[in-house]
């Protein structure tokens, strides 16, 4: 039996067709859907839809459905539509009439609403612990690699002298911009829909102010109809935020291919984090990094994914939502699974101390050449256009030491400056406030 059935028997098809992944998909959500049944029967209680002593039964056995949730015991039953239904169908089972109380004042729009909001604040959480410590190990390479020259390309082209110091703390710093992306992400995440019901809100007394004070958010979407049209908003915004790190992730995971080439040869990697050819002995391919970059360029697609789903509805609740839970849930453990695997690989990285030494790279040092000699007092174009001269002459003579003092450059990373910045981001995100909300609501 459905929430909605009455006397009219759904045909088979038409099910299969409307409920398509949803049991697969909301088991990503059981626990945040329990999470919030269980600050709604408070609220229910305070304003007198809930008797006192009724209140305890209910937040028992919904203690008890959470706890199968976080043991991997919790399943939606094949005739049962969704995660909402399985929740209220188990608390019926125990506890009679009292179990089918606990949706007054909501419907299921608003629950998926906040299950996806509760969802994605916690992934938001996993995910910036992995990108923090992709970074803290960026930049130790980056410090201790410092002095390390490599050659710059533009165009795949030998450039301008570089350093691993500078490559590897161009991809921390990148990580931090990417935490903005995901902060933006986090605070309109942060936000309560839970009271909106069907997007008009309810001719009860809902106090949607203690829920958002139960579930630790930072406020609530006041406007019922926004709370709805929040529905495919937030999971873009976030998709975009994903999508920033995932950019990130794929660059590196390109440059680490080329450089581990043997044309290039700056990088090696472990012979245990390659892997093998079926009838050429010498290869050792970096299939690790090579499915992390295509990974990674597939969840750069997610944004345009969500919108070609929502871009054309009008306000209010439409049934397209429901494939993005296909689009969105997965997304947040395929990053991670990327980020830990960059980081797992290039902690391992063996990086060639001599590159250098080859005299094709003896070019990238003109501009200093060029630059010595404006510093003596010729003409910029007049310096360009001498060493030029010469390069085309084969009288060019590198000199490999040079100085580079201004912020960001060779001599001058600027690390402390960049893990400041990052530092500043971390500590703005209230997961501390959030978990002692979540800790005391399944404590009552």
């Amino acid at each position: 039996m459905k929430l909605w059935q009455k006397n009219t028997e759904v045909d088979k098809d038409i099910e299969r067709f409307t409920t398509g992944k949803d049991r697969e998909m909301d088991l990503y959500l059981a626990g945040y859907d329990v999470l919030g049944s269980m600050a709604h029967v408070r609220m229910l209680e305070q304003i007198g839809l809930i008797l006192p002593e009724e209140l305890p039964l209910l937040q028992q056995e919904l203690r008890e459905i959470y706890e199968q949730v976080q043991a991997g015991e919790f399943i939606i039953e094949p005739d049962v539509e969704d995660v909402h239904s399985q929740v209220e169908l188990m608390l019926t089972r125990k506890l009679g009439d009292l179990g089918k109380k606990i949706h007054s004042g909501r419907s299921r729009n608003d629950q998926v609403l906040l299950d996806l909001r509760l969802f994605t604040r916690h992934k938001l959480e996993e995910l910036l612990e992995a990108v923090h410590a992709l970074f803290e190990l960026l930049i130790k390479l980056s410090e201790r690699y410092k002095k390390l020259m490599m050659p710059g390309y533009t165009h795949l082209q030998i450039a301008m002298p570089s350093s691993f110091g500078l490559w590897f703390g161009a991809y921390a710093e990148s990580l931090v911009d990417d935490v903005q992306m995901l902060q933006a992400a986090f605070k309109i995440c942060n936000r309560n829909p839970l009271g909106s019901a069907a997007g008009y809100g309810s001719s009860f007394p809902l106090n949607r102010t203690l829920t958002t004070e139960l579930l630790g958010f930072e406020g609530l979407n006041y406007n019922v109809v926004y709370a709805q049209m929040g529905r495919g908003k937030m999971e873009k915004t976030t998709a975009y935020a994903l999508a920033s790190v995932a950019g990130t992730i794929a660059k590196l995971a390109y440059d680490a291919c080329l450089f581990n080439s043997q044309n290039f040869g700056f990088i090696t990697l472990p012979s245990e984090f390659t892997t093998g050819s079926s009838i050429m002995p010498h290869k050792k391919n970096p299939d690790v990094f090579e499915l992390t970059r295509a990974k990674c360029n597939r969840l750069q697609q997610m944004p345009e994914n969500i919108a070609a789903i929502t871009q054309n509805l009008p306000s209010g609740y439409f049934r397209d939502y429901q494939l993005l839970k296909e689009i969105f849930l997965p997304a947040f453990d395929e990053l991670l699974d990327c980020i830990k695997m960059t980081a797992a690989s290039l902690e391992r990285v063996r990086v060639n101390e001599h590159i250098l030494d080859d005299p094709r790279y003896e070019y990238i040092f003109s501009v200093e050449e060029v630059n010595k000699r404006v510093l003596a007092g010729t003409p910029f174009r007049e310096a360009y256009r001498q060493v030029g001269m010469e390069i085309e002459a084969g009288r060019f003579r590198a000199d490999k030491n040079i100085k580079h003092s201004h912020e960001g450059s060779i001599g001058n990373l600027c690390n402390d400056k960049i893990t400041a910045r990052m530092e500043d981001l971390l500590s703005s995100f209230p997961f501390e406030h959030i978990h002692k909300a979540l800790e005391s609501l399944l404590d009552s």
